[in-house]
């Protein structure tokens, strides 16, 4: 019977000590690491947005031209080089370099669209020919249209215009 109880006594410390070991697996515990590379392929872009030229009222009286500034917004990439293009618009026998708006009974008031405020460098479609080339900045940039219409010309009272298409090529 002594035999019996050294086993019982024996038996509960055998089984505290089993439970510490098996619930603590710090002593065995081992950690692996790695590197991996992210990556991405940024793309050139380019936005545009031009608001709406309003000349107001004409008379044709007077001589030179009755001009206007118009705004526009290009945020491009930063280094990415670009033009700026503008159609001849959709007057009848409208160029880039004579543009023409529609009136009453298809009358036409003609006008042009000019880098500079004297109306002398034309505002074209053709890239590194008359169109206005700039570098983007990553943020927006803000560029002038300069409309003019020339004096003198005495066409029918009423509502003239025309749709000109901006163009950013990079």
């Amino acid at each position: 019977m002594k035999f019996l109880v050294t086993i019982k006594s024996a038996l509960p410390v055998a089984i505290g000590v089993l439970a510490l070991g098996l619930g603590s697996t710090s002593i065995f515990a081992a950690t692996v690491t790695t590197t991996f590379q992210v990556t991405a392929d940024v793309q050139a872009t380019c936005t545009i947005s031009v608001g709406a030229m309003n000349f107001g009222n004409y008379r044709g009286t007077g001589t030179g031209e009755f001009g206007i500034n118009g705004n526009m917004t290009v945020t491009c990439s930063n280094g990415v080089s670009y033009n700026i293009g503008l159609n001849a618009g959709l007057g009848p026998g409208a160029t880039v370099t004579s543009r023409a708006m529609t009136g009453p009974g298809s009358a036409v008031l003609n006008y042009g669209l000019f880098q500079d405020s004297s109306f002398t460098t034309n505002w074209g479609n053709t890239p590194g020919v008359d169109t206005v080339s700039r570098t983007g900045q990553g943020g927006p940039q803000f560029i002038v249209v300069f409309g003019g219409i020339p004096l003198g010309q005495f066409v029918a009272p009423g509502a003239y215009a025309d749709t000109i298409t901006a163009t950013v090529t990079f």
